[in-house]
């Protein structure tokens, strides 16, 4: 026993040591510093020092109305995006997995590719793509009577969503693919025996046998959806969108570090938007663990009964 100990001991060492590096000793930093500021002695002539200001940071980045409309326009981009691509990802998959399915490897390839596109790449040939005097689609859209500004306040956020999901739309399809594709065989052809035809099958035995999956791949969904950065950022560099330096709470954290130079109030942004991720993963993780345990019972009793009934049956004959 104590040598299995051991062994473990070494083996989880490296891990626990790069996940202090990389984890632990960045958030305790940001911590520290979100609880300073940097202030100017004099009339401005003097030198700067560090104050300790306690959660004077905190209450600024809550006060600030810009920052609280970050969370906002999260939550909208969450309602709209995160929908969008559970289901299309378990659709494409769902196709993929079905027997009228062909050349299921060039579709794996050609719907996984755009995630291997680096998200600013992906948002410049977007910004391409939005912009009426380059742009193919909008002169197209134009011409067929469909007219749609995508940087106008009313289309940012789609034009956002947009983006997201042909990034990320691929990857998550093949985790449901292959999710799918761990279902044993035997399931599917008791159903097609019972006379189950390909929705209900899809739908009364592929979807709930995955549904792991779907809870892991909207657990991640949701903390990659807090953090959204990139596509904003391009879109609001020369395109003369909607899009403001401090439109999400990622963006306003940066501008508050690296336009004016407040790294505390940096620090207690970037914080503030970790305790969010951290409860909403937590109350996600709570929600599926309390499913699973239902279904587990519901099942427990099914099996029960039918048992009983059994039992019952023999003792009558």
């Amino acid at each position: 026993m104590k040598a299995r100990t051991r062994a473990a001991a070494i083996l989880l060492t490296p891990f626990f040591l790069l996940f202090t590096a990389v984890m632990v000793l960045p958030i305790g930093y940001a911590v520290w510093l979100s609880l300073f500021t940097e202030k100017q002695s004099g009339l401005g002539f003097g030198g700067t020092e560090t104050v300790f200001t306690g959660l004077d940071n905190y209450t600024a980045a809550l006060g600030d109305r810009a920052f609280r409309e970050g969370f906002g326009i999260l939550l909208g981009y969450c309602l709209l995006y995160i929908p969008l691509l559970l289901a299309g990802a378990l659709g494409l998959a769902l196709l993929l997995d079905s027997a009228l399915a062909r050349a299921r490897r060039f579709f794996q390839l050609a719907l996984f590719l755009p995630h291997a596109v680096p998200g600013i790449i992906a948002a410049l040939i977007w910004v391409y793509l939005y912009t009426p005097q380059l742009s193919p689609v909008v002169q197209a859209m134009e011409a067929g009577g469909v007219g749609f500004d995508f940087f106008s306040p009313e289309g940012t956020l789609p034009s956002v969503v947009n983006i997201a999901l042909w990034e990320w739309l691929g990857y998550n399809m093949v985790i449901f693919y292959a999710a799918l594709q761990a279902i044993d065989r035997s399931v599917l052809e008791a159903a097609t025996v019972d006379g189950a035809g390909a929705w209900r099958i899809a739908f009364a035995v592929k979807i709930p046998l995955v549904k792991a999956s779907l809870a892991m791949v909207g657990l991640f969904t949701i903390i990659g959806s807090l953090q959204l950065f990139t596509e904003p950022l391009i879109l609001n560099k020369g395109t003369g969108s909607a899009v403001t330096s401090t439109w999400t709470p990622n963006m306003y954290a940066y501008t508050a570090a690296f336009d004016r130079n407040d790294y505390g109030l940096a620090a207690a942004a970037s914080v503030l938007l970790a305790l969010t991720a951290a409860l909403l993963s937590f109350a996600v993780t709570r929600l599926t663990g309390r499913r699973k345990a239902g279904t587990a019972r519901e099942a427990s009793t099914a099996r029960a009964a039918r048992e009983a009934g059994t039992a019952r049956k023999e003792q009558t004959a």
